[in-house]
């Protein structure tokens, strides 16, 4: 991430590029969502980049009036935060939810408050929330890739079984499940994906470590020796619901994150919290998007204190 103190002018002139180096490191994790889920998810990533290129397009051109707006499309951001959305879908959602998601996450959560590094909350957290909030049916229902099932039908995700598995153990909840899921290669890809940023130096470990450290410290915590009443092991809560995905392609939103390296502990480890927070006890098992969107209500505060702080050793 680009550190504090750096121009805006070269910090623009570093955006495009390391937007597109860390949809790069998306493709991984991308193909094997396609694998195991189906043609489904390129349509959503094909459907939510046109989406979200044209919300853009319409964006510049009322804010310019005239000239050639296509200029501010090339950075990268959007083309990031319509894959990260993509991503987070079932397969073949209708072009109409789609649209809706373009519309909030590029119109409302991004030029609403004035384009490129002036949102407060993620977009793509923002265009995922509204979509599933506003089409909970058409958003809940997942491939079903359990080896006992044979006739293809959809079902909830992993995480919304385990949370109402009901007087199940965690042993008998995972019995005849592979060692190897679906679930834990994609998210290998992703947290593999992370580590390639991280080594080039595009993103910082801060948030990533914390991030994970919190919720796998709250999840030991909560075990319960797998018990029926256990939340779910440090391993399951990494390896399911979009963990490592967020935890380097989300919650490292250089906007949306604090400027001060002590305070993005401090934003990781809330964030961590509330993650596991809703994750077992909210209605929604997979409220990553949520988790994120609170924690970005605190990057203001935090970055008050931060100019606070640099003010006073001027």
């Amino acid at each position: 991430m680009p550190k504090v103190g750096v121009s805006s002018q070269l910090r623009q002139r570093l955006t495009p590029w390391r937007m597109h180096i860390v949809v790069l490191m998306l493709v991984p994790g991308s193909l094997a969502m396609v694998w195991y889920y189906g043609i489904g998810m390129l349509w959503n990533i094909l459907w939510l980049v046109a989406c979200c290129g044209l919300v853009e397009w319409l964006c510049l051109k009322m804010a310019s009036g005239a000239g050639h707006p296509s200029a501010g499309l090339a950075d990268g951001t959007t083309l990031l935060a319509a894959w990260i959305m993509a991503l987070c879908l079932p397969p073949f959602v209708s072009p109409g939810i789609l649209l809706i998601g373009a519309l909030s996450a590029i119109g409302l959560a991004k030029y609403a408050y004035g384009g490129v590094g002036h949102n407060v909350f993620n977009p793509a957290m923002v265009g995922y929330t509204v979509m599933l909030l506003s089409f909970p049916e058409d958003l809940a229902m997942w491939p079903d890739l359990t080896p006992m099932n044979t006739d293809g039908l959809s079902g909830a995700t992993l995480l919304s079984e385990f949370r109402y598995r009901g007087e199940v153990t965690v042993a008998e909840f995972f019995a005849g499940r592979p060692d190897t899921s679906p679930e834990t290669v994609i998210a290998s890809l992703f947290f593999l994906g992370g580590l390639t940023l991280i080594g080039l130096g595009i993103m910082h470990w801060r948030i990533p470590l914390a991030l994970l450290a919190t919720v796998a410290v709250l999840a030991a915590i909560t075990f319960d020796q797998g018990s029926s009443n256990s939340l779910g092991s440090p391993w399951f809560h990494w390896m399911s619901g979009g963990t490592m995905m967020a935890a380097f392609f989300v919650a490292t939103d250089p906007v949306t994150h604090p400027a001060r390296p002590s305070h993005q502990i401090f934003f990781a480890v809330l964030l961590g919290c509330l993650l596991m927070l809703i994750r077992t006890q909210g209605s929604l098992p997979d409220g990553i998007a949520f988790a994120v969107l609170l924690a970005n209500c605190t990057t203001p505060f935090f970055n008050r204190l931060h100019r606070a702080r640099l003010a006073s050793d001027a």
